[in-house]
Order: structure tokens, then C-alpha cells, then sequence
């Protein structure tokens, strides 16, 4: 991987590539001793066949196991409900995209032509799991202590400002209907929409008697997610 400039054949004009490389030993530390590797966590299925997904199975489940750990050893009082509020809020698909924008990730993405129109670079789906995929390129060639050591660089904000175990949005929803005496929030997928690699879903909730809300996003959890945070946020509001 080395700065370079390219002609884009797609529309006849100079680009000037990132310094992935650059970009990839501050990212870690050091040089990648296998570049390839990084490579393909950085390579969407649009644009080749060796693509980030196997690498994102493995960076999964490392990422799973080291936040866990963390979490057992930072909150040692706290039980076994909070910490896996604590979890699922650190290791969901929205903290892996928004901790590859912080890492500069969108930028050493590489895209099909198809996928870069459908703004696949600021997708929550595409970058959390290429994050998670990078995660797993570094187990391979570094081992577990340096994957420990970035993500508890690049999550430690996260962890920091964690005062409490957070609830989900929609265990807080289910809550607040409960505590006023209604009927359990009622999800329904309202629309579906974009190509296979970028698909958006819209999901509206609502709270008979108390009040509607409706959200997108790159999957139908997470748009669940996202329209039971609204309406918690209008109820409140």
C-alpha cells in the first residue's frame, strides 16, 4: 500500500488515493507486517471477491470477548444485568461505525462504483463491520495483546463516560409504558428500500394513547432502535 495516484475509469479523472499506510501504522502502532490483510478488512464486497466479511466474523467475536473482559474487571461490584447493558451498548453495529469515523476509517474504504453512489461509506452497517474486520486483520498478525491495546485506545472514551449501565432504548420504552399504565410499544417496518449492500429500513413505534415515532436504519434492529430513542425523546420532551 503506498500513496498513489489513479485514473478512475469510471469517469476519466485523477484521484489522488490516501496514505492507507500511513493512515494503518498510526491506526495500530507500528507498520502492518502483512498489508493484505488490512487490505481486504478495508475491501467491500462490492469491489471484490475477497472482501472484509470473514475477517469481520472473527473481529466480532475478539471485539466481544475483550469488552467483556474489560467490562468484568472495570465494574467488578456491578451484576451480571448491567454489565450486559454496558456491552451491548459498546459493542453494537452504532459504536463500531462511530468509532471507525473517529479512526478515519471512511476514508481507506474501497468501494465498488455502485456502493460509493449509495454513500456506502457512511453507512453504519459497512463501517461497523469493517471495523470489526480490522480487528480482526491485527488478531492475525498481532495477536490478542495488540488488539486489547487498540481497542481499549479507541473505545476508552466510551467505557469513560459511562456513569451507569445504560438501558436499551427499547427496554426503556417497554419501561416507560408500563410505568404509565400502557399498552406495550407496538413496531412496525414501514419501509425498505436501497440495494443489498446499502439496504435502509424505517421502523415507527407507537404507544397507543401516548404517541408515535419513526426511524431509519441498516437493519430493522437498528431501526427499532433508533424510532423506540425518538420516542422516548418526545415523551420526555
Amino acid at each position: 500500500m503506498v500513496h498513489r495516484r489513479a485514473l478512475e475509469p469510471d469517469r476519466g479523472r485523477l484521484l489522488t488515493k490516501p496514505d492507507t499506510e500511513g493512515w494503518l501504522k498510526t491506526l495500530i502502532g507500528r507498520t502492518p507486517r502483512d498489508p493484505v490483510a488490512f487490505d481486504q478488512a478495508l475491501t467491500h464486497g462490492s469491489a471484490s471477491a475477497v472482501n472484509y466479511e470473514r475477517l469481520e466474523f472473527l473481529g466480532d467475536r475478539i471485539l466481544g470477548l475483550l469488552v467483556a473482559e474489560w467490562l468484568y474487571d472495570r465494574f467488578s461490584g456491578e451484576p451480571e444485568g448491567k454489565l450486559s447493558r454496558r456491552f451491548n451498548a459498546l459493542v453494537s453495529g452504532e459504536t463500531c461505525a462511530d468509532v471507525a469515523r473517529s479512526a478515519g476509517v471512511p476514508a481507506h474504504l474501497v468501494l465498488g462504483k455502485q456502493a460509493r453512489d449509495d454513500g456506502a461509506a457512511d453507512s453504519d452497517n459497512v463501517l461497523g463491520d469493517v471495523m470489526e474486520a480490522l480487528i480482526g486483520a491485527l488478531y492475525l498478525e498481532g495477536g490478542l495483546e495488540e488488539v486489547r491495546a487498540l481497542v481499549r485506545r479507541l473505545w476508552a472514551d466510551r467505557v469513560d463516560t459511562q456513569a451507569s449501565a445504560p438501558k436499551h432504548p427499547k427496554s426503556a420504552l417497554q419501561e416507560w409504558a408500563a410505568a404509565n399504565k400502557r399498552k406495550p410499544p407496538e413496531y412496525a417496518m414501514t419501509d425498505r428500500s436501497g440495494p443489498h449492500h446499502a439496504l435502509k429500513f424505517t421502523v415507527t413505534v407507537s404507544i397507543r394513547g401516548a404517541g408515535e415515532a419513526s426511524a431509519s436504519g441498516g437493519s430493522k434492529q437498528e431501526a427499532e432502535t433508533a424510532a423506540a430513542k425518538a420516542l422516548l425523546e418526545k415523551l420526555s420532551g
